[in-house]
């Protein structure tokens, strides 16, 4: 049993910097924290990365043994003591397990639902805090990204030379914005994921994968067209303001073009095409696979960043869907009487509670509710 690389990044980062960022900290149990705690109250951090960098733990723990029970004095070679030996032994192999074996076939390391993900290159997953900051470090070291508060900014004076990818996944109940390395900012929308370049490449479009809901400000660069892939369909733009929604359970792709020009087409069959002008929604049918172009409010589709969830003649099955991403519940309707009843409505989660607005919508349609923890049951 050798030690994973992921652990050896782990001490290298704590060395350098003389602390753990939350976000992994987050993934250990409380026990598993005060291992690597207990490394740098003993200022043991240098000697523990030097260490583990070539342990082999079968063969160290029977090494150990012998010094711990064998009547000859112990040898130690660069530790204090045969005590702090020990310790740091079994504090590695703690972390050895954890690092390893959670994080291998065996046990996948449980990410909290709740949890806004951050999907490295090698496949590493970093926990986002809302509220937090901290810099997104390779493993050479480079810093490639910095995030603060609800916003992660890729821009850097760095240049790669292939494309490296990151993704970024928003669990229901939140919403999270991303500044890609060309300047285009990017508003995701709660239960939706972005998959993106680390750094853009002279040379090639930039392309980004959406799953879910986003709002994109692109950066006007003539030499990269922007686009856009979700679900068989594209959007290429240069330089534009424009919205996406593209969930799993939604049968349309509904782009809304707030200013500049935006082309939309099959991935599949590029002459299937439409142009849209500001002001105008392109749906793309997954099933029938056309597309429809009309004139819209665009702030109906895009006033979401500001925190307002509009209704305009919505059937009550897709404003189930919509409440439960914006406020991570699970609704359970027993009115299927309503479900197709459409709504007009506005509200902002950033001041309504999910209670105030099965209230205000009680009212209308006459149904009573139960909310048990993020189970709400409609009756």
């Amino acid at each position: 049993m050798n030690p994973d690389p992921k652990l050896i990044n782990i001490l290298k980062e704590i060395a350098g910097k003389g602390d753990l960022d939350t976000s992994k900290m987050a993934l250990l149990s409380q026990e598993e924290q005060e291992l690597i705690k207990d490394l740098q109250r003993n200022g043991l951090l240098e000697e523990a990365l030097a260490y583990v960098e070539s342990m082999d733990t079968d063969k160290s723990w029977e090494e150990l043994k012998e010094k711990i029970n064998g009547n000859e004095k112990p040898v130690v070679i660069n530790w204090r003591s045969i005590f702090q030996y020990a310790a740091i032994f079994l504090c590695l192999l703690g972390l050895v397990y954890v690092f390893q074996y959670k994080t291998g076939k065996q046990t996948e390391i449980k990410v909290p639902s709740d949890a806004i993900q951050l999907v490295l290159e090698n496949g590493d997953i970093q926990i986002l805090s809302p509220n937090g900051e901290q810099q997104i470090i390779k493993k050479n070291g480079e810093v490639v990204a910095s995030q603060k508060n609800n916003e992660i900014n890729y821009r850097s004076s760095n240049s790669l030379n292939k494309l490296v990818y990151n993704e970024i996944k928003i669990p229901y109940g939140k919403t999270f914005r991303v500044m890609l390395s060309d300047g285009t900012m990017v508003n995701m929308n709660a239960g939706s994921s972005l998959k993106y370049p680390v750094q853009f490449i002279k040379g090639h479009n930039r392309e980004v994968v959406l799953d879910g809901e986003a709002f994109f400000d692109v950066a006007k660069d003539k030499s990269h067209p922007f686009i856009v892939k979700t679900r068989g369909v594209a959007i290429k733009v240069l330089g534009t303001k424009f919205n996406v929604s593209s969930y799993k359970e939604d049968m349309d792709i509904n782009t809304v073009l707030v200013e500049g020009s935006v082309s939309l087409f099959a991935i599949a069959d590029a002459n299937r095409k439409a142009m849209l002008a500001p002001g105008e929604k392109g749906s793309w049918n997954s099933k029938n696979t056309e597309i429809a172009v009309e004139e819209v409010d665009t702030r109906f589709y895009t006033e979401w960043i500001n925190g307002e969830i509009v209704f305009r003649k919505t059937a009550f099955r897709d404003i189930i869907i919509k409440l439960e991403r914006t406020y991570n519940v699970t609704i359970e309707n027993n009115r299927k009487d309503i479900l197709d009843k459409k709504f007009n409505a506005s509200f902002n989660k950033n001041i309504e509670s999910i209670e105030k607005v099965l209230e205000t919508m009680s009212k209308i349609q006459g149904f009573t509710y139960q909310k048990e923890g993020r189970l709400i049951k409609i009756n």
